[in-house]
């Protein structure tokens, strides 16, 4: 399933870079934060809008925020 094998960079690109709290990241995407926690802790896939959303929040390409794992967990 390609859901399970979506990977993210949010955390760390949120810290990093942009010194950016999940708080912060869920006003300017317009979700909640327990949405974000959710999809950066991987238990949530976002919908397209979302996922373009944050990643241009974070100024940082969709494919540089998003990525797809090979590896089984």
């Amino acid at each position: 399933m390609i859901e399970k094998n979506l990977k993210n960079r949010i955390k760390s690109l949120r810290l990093l870079n942009q010194k950016m709290t999940q708080e912060q990241l869920s006003q300017k995407v317009g979700v909640s934060r327990q949405t974000i926690s959710a999809i950066e802790s991987g238990k949530k896939s976002p919908s397209l809008l979302c996922a373009m959303g944050i990643a241009e929040s974070l100024n940082t390409p969709l494919e540089e925020v998003f990525f797809r794992s090979n590896q089984s967990d």
